[in-house]
């Protein structure tokens, strides 16, 4: 028989020490860490297939008991659980902690994969000759330390998947959004790629594909050993290369344009999976000042504009000048992205004008001012495309976005930042998708302002840092670039105030503060 809550309170009591199963959760999952890290120390295991086992069962059962002992005993519901009053979940000594932790590890996988065992000349050791075995059954080849990271990265999702369903297990649209991450990571992410590659033979060869990545995300999409490799696989490559671009031109847009970017960045995506699932303990770190979100507005186009100026930098590195060989040269390719980006921009300023801050209207005009003049003194001048060369701007971008930005801060520094650093401040895809939801998506989270008692939680759980109370106040659509559509905030509203729905593109955005809830009438009123 459960124990009976008598508390009803919307924040809850101080949290207690952790109950028995917790600790024994904990001592499971722990033993699973410690194993793999004696591999690291090079420890010979006698049966190192069945160990490897073993290690990743624990982890996967620790997390899944502890979330287990957390919340079987309580009713169906969210509850602040005490978060501000724990180390771990306030930045206290304890985060910072797994934070550094965190960070050293990305460091080491990034930039020092030798130190995890990976021997590019001979056979591997430590933890990365752990995971041989598992590799070698996938794929059919050793190890690498992407291997090891995407191993965990997935028993990550699946095991705090687990924990974020028995966490808002009343909300069906999370259990049903969540089921989505754990499917495509390990199927899309981890699974198909490592079947594709034991597909490849000396006549035939793929490169490494996570189908549900689309440029931007994957920059390197069409770099031109990746171009030759889709060539060289015959039909199926050439059909791999042409789904990517119509991922890009037609897919996202389609989907975007009837559900808004929570299709992808809560549904599908990889970091957003992780994220919501091994993050949602950290979503309420996110900064809310209008400060940081000035300040993400203009860093995630920065990196978007990055990307665009270098992918175009490298597909022209790889055109010819001859257009009786090909028809595609690279002048033509320099004005097809010119006339592109200029058209785009057109019709974007011409019908969606009024529903872009100041800010944005600027910067839009001076970047693409800067793009095309550094066009034109390509071609009057011949000096170099972009003032850099290509391989110069593709490591810049791999390098500060791909390995510092996404990996060691974005996931590194979930317990200091939040959840949602990547994708709020630096990917390039949310950036896409955050222009297409805002300007023609029917996606928008309606509010009910008559039935806000302004308790704060949405703002408090908004991983995104948007201050959805100001919205719900006022009775206004909630209409954001930056909004995945992750839900929470209406999960965690104690009145039903928030409401995910897809509708009329006519009347989304309303730019007049309602009094009194959705009193509209008051407000004409005031407005005459």
């Amino acid at each position: 028989m459960s124990a009976i809550q008598r508390n009803m309170s919307l924040t809850g009591e101080p949290p207690k020490s952790i109950n028995t199963l917790q600790k024994i959760a904990t001592l499971i999952g722990l033993s699973g860490l410690v194993i793999i890290l004696l591999a690291g120390f090079n420890l010979e295991f006698p049966n190192k297939p069945l160990w490897l086992w073993v290690a990743l069962f624990a982890i996967t059962a620790g997390i899944v008991l502890f979330a287990k002992g957390a919340y079987a005993n309580k009713h169906e519901g969210i509850k602040n659980d005490g978060i501000w009053f724990k180390s771990i979940t306030s930045r206290g000594y304890l985060a910072w902690v797994t934070g550094i932790l965190l960070t050293s590890f990305y460091i080491v996988l990034y930039f020092f994969p030798q130190f995890l065992g990976l021997n590019e000349k001979g056979d591997n050791t430590g933890i990365i000759s752990f995971f041989d075995p598992l590799s070698k059954m996938l794929s059919g080849n050793p190890a690498s330390q992407w291997f090891v990271y995407g191993t965990l990265y997935t028993v990550a999702i699946f095991s705090f998947g687990i924990k974020f369903i028995w966490k808002y297990r009343n909300n069906r649209y999370e259990k049903i959004r969540t089921i989505s991450v754990m499917f495509f990571q390990t199927a899309f992410a981890f699974l198909i790629p490592e079947f594709m590659a034991r597909m490849n033979s000396d006549s035939f060869n793929l490169p490494y594909y996570d189908l549900k990545n689309i440029w931007p995300l994957n920059y390197y999409n069409f770099e031109q050993y990746r171009v030759d490799s889709f060539i060289s696989s015959g039909d199926v490559g050439i059909g791999l290369l042409i789904f990517g671009v119509i991922s890009i031109f037609v897919i996202t847009p389609i989907l975007t344009y009837k559900y808004g970017k929570r299709w992808y960045c809560s549904w599908v995506c990889g970091c957003g999976g992780l994220a919501e699932t091994a993050g949602d303990s950290f979503r309420q770190l996110s900064d809310k000042s209008e400060s940081a979100w000035k300040i993400e507005r203009w860093v995630i186009h920065s990196v978007l504009v990055f990307v665009v100026v270098m992918t175009t930098a490298v597909i022209s590195t790889y055109l010819g000048y001859d257009s009786e060989k090909y028809w595609l040269t690279k002048d033509i390719f320099l004005i097809g992205v010119a006339v592109f980006l200029t058209v785009l921009f057109a019709g974007i300023w011409f019908f969606k004008r009024e529903e872009l801050k100041k800010d944005a209207r600027y910067g839009a005009i001076g970047y693409l001012v800067i793009i095309l003049a550094l066009m034109g003194m390509h071609f009057t001048t011949g000096k170099t495309l972009f003032l850099f060369e290509a391989e110069t701007l593709r490591q810049s971008y791999g390098f500060l976005i791909g390995a510092i930005f996404s990996g060691v801060i974005g996931t590194g520094f979930y317990p200091i930042f939040g959840s949602r650093v990547w994708c709020r401040f630096g990917c390039p895809m949310a950036a896409v998708l955050g222009m297409q939801q805002r300007l023609f998506s029917k996606f928008r989270i309606t509010t009910n302002g008559g039935q806000c008692i302004s308790c704060g939680n949405c703002s408090t759980y908004c991983e995104m840092g948007i201050d959805v109370r100001a919205y719900a106040q006022k009775g206004e659509n909630i209409v954001r670039s930056s909004c995945v559509g992750c839900g929470i905030c209406s999960a965690v509203c104690p009145r039903g105030v928030l409401k995910l729905e897809n509708g009329p593109l006519e009347g989304r955005i309303k730019g007049n503060d309602i009094l009194l809830g959705n009193d509209v009438n008051l407000m004409e009123y005031v407005n005459n």
